[in-house]
């Protein structure tokens, strides 16, 4: 283990070389972090480091710098340091840094290579050469194996956020590539957590390193407000997000989810609400996910989308708001989540959506930060009306600013004289012109059935009245939707006694079968089951999955309609559904998409 330092005032005690110190005081950076006063000297005399510290404090810098002071000189062409990342978006942010602090060397380049980029650029970009490679791990394999990436000339070598590769199951790439490296070379590896794997990794590959252990009494940034609310489904959470974006006021806001299908969903609902928004996913293609965060970047987007691996790495100053529409698995995702905001001192919000059932979790987040999140009350109707009072007021006043002689006022000045209004009465129509059908004010009314629903426990007294008054109402369908030809029609097991709602329904199937929620048929709800139109051939997969969904915190226990006729079902009864061939007896519908050659689409995403 190294021993601790003291305190050091600035970089220029680090002995860091004139350019450096420049480009540093450009960037505005003030005085070195603990793992940068600890890493910093060790690598300057060309030790192995072992660096175990969470994002935010400094890492990219601690071994930037002194490799940056290593670089030989009159060898701009030549790649002589190699720093793996896991992902594409970590990739860019190190190679950006790098570039940065290295804006005063003469010809220094710093290259970032990764999956998804068309090869045809990468290629041309190695053969102009750079001294500093940044990739993943994938990527760089496929380089080192066509001999397009020469490592004979790299004599340092950064494995950072080595936990997360491990993770990723690049573990076994990073070791092949660490055995084709020169054996006489500089290794710093870099992560927030040391599994056995990591520390394995170490002591094969590395020589006597120096460990550096980086302790804080908290893990995520000081500079970041962090609240959570307590939700119960996505509608909820939905209508929530929908009132934090009035009630908030933010810059540009990052929105975690944990599947790929739900980035799409929810910024398309988003989208729908009249907000720049778009998805960040893996599935998306690369060039189109360096095009949207560029343009979230330049403020032609102000909501992102995504899911944690796609975000991982981003670094975009605007980004005042993560919101947290689900909880995420992994307690430690939540300090990379928050990570995007409340940057390089700048303050930031992060809010939790919280299932009453996933307060546990909320706990564990709470220990690994150190840090207690506190509750927060939804925005009040009140609360969003008063802000969309003072935006429509603000949009006047802006108009007034700028306005100037033009054919407006003429018009309005001829109305006012032809029909002799009330100048207030015309400004009042001109008004509701603009706002058109769209109410500009919320129904106080919706409170109500806010504070309802957010009660999460009710006297028992109070319980069973309520019971008796539900069972007591006839069954009823609450949504009916046009049913397609080739739809095949299932019953759940939960129904009006216990809350449940069409968009309950429709979420959960949407969400769990990756299926489109355009495809999900008729709806009917009664008092202790529902019915749901699906598309013809379920995979027995997907069945089994739907089984154990659970909505209002109940099990769906789907099955099939004809089986659970006249009965209850049990486990037995519920079998998977055979997927019925399509024959000519089949709607003729079906029988024109058969005919045409083209497949039959189930609508189930494989």
């Amino acid at each position: 283990m190294s021993s601790e330092n003291h305190a050091i005032p600035s970089f220029s005690d680090l002995n860091l070389s004139q350019p450096l110190l420049r480009a540093l005081e450009e960037a505005g950076y003030e005085s070195p972090t603990p793992i940068q006063v600890r890493m910093i000297p060790q690598m300057l005399e060309g030790r192995d480091v072992v660096g175990q510290a969470q994002t935010g404090t400094g890492k990219t810098a601690a071994f930037a710098l002194p490799l940056l002071m290593h670089l030989r000189p009159g060898k701009a062409t030549t790649p002589q340091v190699l720093v793996l990342a896991p992902t594409r978006e970590l990739a860019i942010q190190v190679a950006e840094s790098f570039q940065q602090y290295g804006q005063h060397i003469p010809n220094f380049r710093a290259l970032p290579i990764f999956g998804g980029q068309d090869y045809t650029v990468q290629l041309n970009a190695l053969k102009r050469g750079a001294q500093v490679i940044v990739g993943t791990p994938g990527r760089v394999m496929d380089h080192i194996r066509r001999g397009s990436l020469n490592l004979a000339t790299i004599h340092s070598l950064v494995l950072d956020e080595a936990d997360e590769m491990l993770k990723m199951g690049f573990i076994d790439d990073v070791e092949w590539i660490l055995e084709q490296i020169p054996t006489k070379r500089q290794i710093a590896l870099f992560s927030a957590t040391m599994p056995q794997s990591i520390r394995r990794i170490a002591q094969k590959h590395l020589s006597s390193p120096v460990e550096i252990t980086i302790e804080t009494k908290t893990v995520t940034a000081q500079t970041i407000n962090q609240r959570y609310l307590l939700l119960n489904g996505f509608g909820k959470k939905l209508e929530a997000l929908s009132r934090l974006l009035e009630s908030e006021s933010f810059n540009a806001m990052l929105v975690f989810v944990r599947t790929k299908l739900q980035t799409v969903e929810l910024a398309e609902s988003l989208t729908e609400l009249g907000y720049s928004c778009a998805p960040l996913s893996g599935d998306i293609q690369q060039s189109n996910r360096l095009r949207t965060v560029e343009q979230l970047k330049n403020g032609k987007i102000d909501i992102l989308v995504a899911t944690d691996v796609a975000a991982r790495g981003l670094d975009v100053e605007r980004i005042s708001h993560v919101i947290n529409f689900d909880i995420p698995f992994d307690n430690e995702a939540y300090i990379h989540r928050i990570g995007r905001t409340g940057r390089a001192g700048r303050s930031g919000e992060a809010i939790l959506f919280v299932h009453p059932r996933e307060q546990r979790m909320l706990g564990a987040i709470e220990r690994l930060t150190r840090q207690k999140i506190t509750p927060m009350a939804l925005p009040s109707t009140k609360e969003v009306n008063a802000k969309r009072i003072e935006r429509f007021k603000e949009k006047i006043t802006s108009a007034l600013s700028s306005a100037g002689p033009d054919i407006f006022q003429k018009l309005v000045s001829d109305y006012q004289r032809e029909h002799e209004v009330d100048p207030l009465n015309m400004a009042a129509a001109l008004a509701r012109l603009l706002q058109g059908n769209s109410p500009l004010l919320l129904p106080e009314t919706i409170d109500k059935k806010t504070r309802f629903e957010k009660t999460d426990s009710v006297r028992p007294d109070r319980k069973n009245s309520r019971e008796k008054e539900v069972k007591s109402r006839p069954a009823r369908t609450i949504a009916t939707l046009p049913t397609d030809e080739a739809m095949d029609r299932y019953r759940i097991e939960i129904g009006l006694n216990h809350g449940v709602k069409p968009g309950n329904i429709v979420g959960a199937i949407a969400n769990e079968a990756d299926i489109s929620s355009a495809n999900i048929g008729r709806i009917s709800i009664f008092d202790d089951y529902s019915t749901v139109d699906l598309p013809n051939g379920m995979p027995t997969d997907i069945f089994k999955i739907l089984q154990k969904v659970r909505i209002n915190d109940r099990t769906m226990r789907i099955s099939r309609l004809e089986e659970s006729a006249g009965r209850t079902t049990t486990s037995r009864d519920r079998q998977a559904p055979k997927t019925t061939r399509l024959t000519e007896e089949r709607p003729a519908r079906v029988r024109r998409i058969v005919q045409s050659g083209k497949p039959a689409s189930t609508g189930f995403q494989r």
